[in-house]
């Protein structure tokens, strides 16, 4: 994707966001309402914003759409899926337009729109943080930290208000079978043919988890056979291409709902990944991905020896496959190991290196493909199963009983604390992941300093800076906001609510949004 920059040159950007669920708790009381609490929870979000009005517009939403040219009917979809707020005839939404500021809120579906241009909501169960429109892989790790920093703040807010304890986890799995998600979104060019899509990343996302998985004890859904593994959503991928996202999880998600203009992009919605908690993994998913992305929008014709013959099972292969040395069918008839698929990706994605931050992902993606190769604990400054991998062991020879003969027997795997070893990792502020973050233990991609910033700033390189500043600059005046456009409550002739449009997410400037906020 090509974008004209200010000095009317070409410049390189790939517009993409990080949208995480959060794992919650009440440390003192197992049985606390986690619907509940993530309502209070985004309260607090917006108490700590000092926010009280600007609601989330869900006029530019349509989850049931489909990239294959199909519309799933309401009817036959299932509650996760419905992600709007409203029904999508003109009728209602003249209705809501007409509508005054303060005269309705929707509880079930509470949101904080934040300055930083990121949302922070209630997603059935969960908390759920969905950062702001980025332009490049260095950004989307900023403003994801962003999020783990918000998130936290809000805990602060909430136990001040509420007078309990409440936890969160940047993790996927619950230990009870169950998963939520952690998502990434790509514009790519809507004239890219979609099957392409479909043949060309699905390789890459199955094989990434190898520099990009989290880390995960137990195999299984339910973690019912002992064992450690890569990647904690392997296990729930079950169907190669689909539209749903809690059922029969798909390695390529088909919702056609681009936020943008739509005859000119698609937004790929992408949920194999896992929640990281060390910088280098989410530099190099995103980073990776995008590169990957615009290999396949040049319809680069080596793409195609990558092609997998059963991208499903492979995988869970890949995810349990710790020596990184497990041969997988191409379509070709013949075999590569992740590794070796990895390395091809990374030399066709040489030719499409466009920006500096491009430049610094391939570097890194080679720097960990060669430590993997030579001994993966060389990488566990960079990549996160390797660290919790790393940790886990340590933990193992320590708890190991000796026997009467004085031998040592090592610690299984199904043993009890490595599995809560295994959540409090991910504990936001007090985990052992972040621990080991502030002992220096882990590779920085971008810092406290710059995190504390992005907090409460968009980037200025999408039109998240216009919907950030406006909800910093005008809270009078927002009603509310969605990714594609704002409503202004303000006196005009015709007296109603004024939707302004956003479709293009590389804009960074409009007349009338900047003229309110400058003034």
């Amino acid at each position: 994707m090509e974008v004209e920059d200010a000095a009317g040159g070409l410049g390189a950007a790939r517009v993409m966001g990080i949208e995480t669920e959060y794992g919650i708790t009440n440390p003192d009381r197992s049985g606390a309402n986690p619907i509940l609490m993530s309502s209070r929870l985004v309260q607090a979000c917006r108490a700590w914003a000092g926010q009280s009005t600007t609601r989330w517009d869900y006029g530019g939403e349509d989850p049931l759409q489909d990239q294959r040219g199909m519309r799933r009917s309401r009817a036959s979809a299932t509650s996760d899926m419905l992600t709007d707020a409203t029904e999508y005839d003109e009728a209602v939404q003249a209705v809501t337009l007409r509508r005054r500021r303060g005269s309705w809120e929707d509880p079930a579906h509470l949101n904080a729109v934040l300055a930083n241009g990121a949302r922070f909501y209630v997603d059935h169960a969960h908390p759920e943080y969905s950062g702001p429109e980025v332009s490049n892989a260095r950004d989307a790790v900023l403003w994801d930290r962003a999020g783990d920093a918000i998130a936290l703040a809000a805990t602060v807010e909430y136990e001040r208000e509420e007078d309990e304890r409440v936890a969160l986890y940047k993790n996927n799995v619950d230990g009870k079978g169950a998963s939520y998600g952690t998502h990434e979104n790509f514009l790519i060019r809507r004239d890219t043919d979609f099957d392409d899509v479909i043949n060309h990343l699905t390789p890459h996302l199955v094989t990434r988890q190898i520099f990009a998985g989290a880390g995960r004890v137990g195999i299984g859904q339910r973690g019912e056979v002992a064992g450690f593994q890569m990647s904690q959503r392997a296990d729930y991928m079950e169907a190669e291409v689909g539209l749903e996202t809690t059922l029969r999880r798909p390695i390529i998600n088909t919702r056609d709902e681009p936020h943008a203009e739509r005859s000119k992009w698609r937004r790929l919605h992408v949920i194999i990944g896992d929640a990281n908690c060390m910088d280098v993994p989410i530099l190099l998913k995103t980073g990776t991905t995008a590169l990957v992305l615009a290999a396949i929008e040049a319809a680069d014709t080596r793409l195609g020896a990558c092609e997998l013959r059963e991208p499903v099972g492979d995988v869970q292969r890949v995810s349990r496959d710790l020596t990184l040395r497990a041969p997988l069918e191409l379509a070709s008839g013949e075999t590569a190991t992740a590794l070796q698929i990895q390395r091809a990706l990374l030399e066709i994605c040489r030719t499409y290196v466009a920006s500096a931050t491009d430049a610094y992902v391939i570097t890194r993606w080679e720097s960990v493909l060669d430590l993997l190769d030579r001994d993966i604990f060389s990488a566990a400054r960079e990549v996160e199963w390797v660290a919790k991998l790393q940790l886990l062991g340590r933990m193992r020879s320590k708890y190991a009983p000796v026997d009467e003969l004085g031998g040592v027997q090592e610690v299984p795997w199904d043993d009890a604390r490595l599995a809560a070893a295994d959540v409090q990792w991910s504990q936001l502020g007090t985990g052992l992941a972040a621990r080991l973050e502030r002992a220096g233990s882990f590779e920085r991609v971008v810092s406290d300093e710059d995190v504390a910033a992005a907090m409460r700033t968009a980037p200025r390189d999408t039109r998240a800076r216009l919907r950030g500043d406006m909800v910093a600059a005008r809270p009078d005046l927002l009603d509310a906001a969605g990714w594609s456009s704002v409503v202004l409550d303000r006196e005009t002739e015709h007296g109603d609510l004024e939707v302004v449009h956003l479709d293009d997410p590389l804009a960074t400037t409009h007349a009338l949004l900047d003229s309110l906020i400058g003034g």
